[in-house]
């Protein structure tokens, strides 16, 4: 086999073998005032969109979806090692638990495909769920969202907070306008965070989620 041949074939393989990496960082979105105001307009709709849904999971999986993150777009929760957070005793106050029951902690990435859309804590009361409910959560990737879909659940927000926004304070005064137009618009990694309270059908409270949003929500094209 002629050498030129041979690198030719090595090159190709390494792109084969590194091309899923890299197309997570595909998406560049220029550093100009039009695709701030997108990002502005896209961070602001999924933040409105998690908080009217009763599913955070079923909200990411249909973002992944819309704007072609992953093939298959389906949200697997990759549960994270460490030391357990207990709950406050304002926690369980919100979950109407007394200072005895036990209340368990779940820590998990939410992927679609390889891009991490958000990281959560969750705590919640393993005796308001089912014991396959329970099993499932303790030795599965499955998201916490579509495991407890049974119980009905819908969720009432305590805590928003904007981490990031592509535009500066009083951006709508000529004189705040960002005025760079050219390179990439450097997104940091947490977009938004969310606290909420989750409830049964029947308004029984059974787990409190802090969500942390991340940068490869907007690892899509920008706009045209």
């Amino acid at each position: 086999m002629p050498r030129a041949f041979r690198v030719e074939v090595w090159v190709a393989t390494l792109i084969a073998i590194c091309a899923p990496a890299w197309a997570q960082e595909a998406a560049v979105w220029p550093d100009n005032y039009v695709s701030r105001l997108q990002a502005l307009a896209l961070v602001q709709t999924l933040n409105a969109q998690v908080l009217a849904s009763r599913s955070a999971t079923l909200t990411l999986e249909a973002w992944c979806r819309d704007h072609q993150l992953a093939n298959p777009p389906v949200i697997v929760a990759e549960r994270m090692k460490g030391a357990a957070k207990a709950p406050t005793a304002e926690q369980r106050q919100r979950l109407q638990v007394p200072a005895e029951a036990e209340v368990r902690y779940r820590r998990v990435r939410l992927r679609c495909g390889e891009r991490v859309l958000a990281e959560a804590d969750n705590w919640y009361v393993p005796g308001v769920l089912t014991a396959e409910m329970n099993r499932v959560l303790d030795t599965t990737d499955a998201p916490f969202g579509k495991v407890v879909q049974p119980l009905g659940p819908y969720r009432q927000t305590i805590e928003v907070r904007v981490l990031w926004s592509p535009l500066p304070e009083g951006w709508e005064r000529a004189a705040a306008a960002p005025k760079k137009d050219g390179g990439s618009l450097p997104i940091p990694e947490a977009l938004f965070e969310h606290r909420a309270v989750l409830y049964t059908r029947e308004h029984k409270a059974f787990s409190e989620v802090d969500e942390v949003y991340e940068r490869q929500l907007l690892a899509f094209p920008p706009p045209r």
